[in-house]
């Protein structure tokens, strides 16, 4: 069934039958079924991951109506760049060392790489299920600096289709914080399939964002995060946080490397206690 949609998606790219709206219509249906075949429901990401690796160019197939600008496909292509990128180191295995290890079993793990230096791997499951972890991750993501005290502001700064993001993220200058204002400006990626999903992201240019005063601008990715139902209790969430930051400035590394790792424990703790509450917090609103 894959050549055949391959194929599908080939036709569409001669320009006498770019206006069959029959055509894109099947090769939607067929693209869709495909990948919802893909969806992952064991432990960990690996299974998931080899099967978005070997079906990239399914990822990059574009059948929507509404034509893109050269600009605006050059952010696509950054957003699936880094879901690639970062599903392929996730994938290995091999060389992860244990950075923390909580009480409660969330793990910080790194890692060096060539091109990309030490990148950290956050491991934690949380009590919520997947569409509420993922509803404030992607669809509230602006209100993060409601309940993360690290993060002061995140802004969209333009949407791209239905799956692309670019943001603008100020990171909070708190009490005691021995790194100076950073923010950063991200092209996001967004993937569901079935019971998977990946938020994608890298550091990227945007005309209307310039450097501002004030902040060192710092650059990410790629860097992801992974959610999937926790094999052992449907109703929890594994989530795997992929993170890669350059902070700029004239920081020792070890420094750095400290601040990093102890940022995704704490961007669990914080997580944690939001889910928490939310219960009570629609309750409230909705009377």
């Amino acid at each position: 069934m894959l050549p055949a949609t391959f194929k599908l998606c080939a036709g569409i790219s001669y320009r006498h039958m770019r206006n069959l709206k029959g055509l894109r219509r099947t090769a939607a249906a067929a693209i869709s079924h495909e990948l919802d075949k893909l969806a992952f429901a064991g432990p960990g990401p690996s299974k998931w991951i080899n099967q978005v690796r070997r079906r990239s160019s399914l990822l990059s197939c574009r059948v929507e109506e509404k034509p893109y600008s050269d600009v605006e496909m050059s952010y696509i292509q950054q957003g699936e760049e880094a879901l690639q990128k970062s599903l392929s180191i996730l994938g290995n295995q091999e060389g992860w060392k244990t950075e923390i290890t909580a009480e409660n079993g969330d793990k910080v793990l790194s890692k060096v790489l060539p091109d990309i230096g030490k990148v950290f791997r956050l491991e934690v499951v949380l009590d919520q299920a997947l569409d509420d972890i993922y509803r404030e991750l992607v669809d509230n993501m602006e209100q993060m600096g409601e309940w993360n005290p690290n993060v002061k502001e995140v802004k969209v700064l333009q949407k791209v289709g239905k799956d692309t993001l670019i943001t603008h993220e100020i990171a909070a200058d708190t009490p005691g914080n021995i790194v100076g204002p950073r923010d950063f400006v991200s092209v996001r990626c967004n993937k569901r399939r079935g019971s998977t999903c990946v938020l994608a992201g890298m550091s990227t240019r945007f005309g209307a964002m310039p450097e501002q005063k004030g902040y060192v601008r710092a650059e990410n990715g790629p860097t992801c995060m992974v959610l999937h139902p926790y094999i052992e209790n449907r109703g929890q969430t594994k989530l795997t946080w992929l993170l890669s930051i350059d902070l700029k400035g004239w920081l020792p590394k070890s420094i750095i490397n400290q601040v990093l790792s102890q940022t995704q424990v704490n961007f669990a703790h914080h997580l944690r206690e939001h889910m928490a509450v939310r219960p009570a917090l629609n309750a409230a609103i909705a009377c």
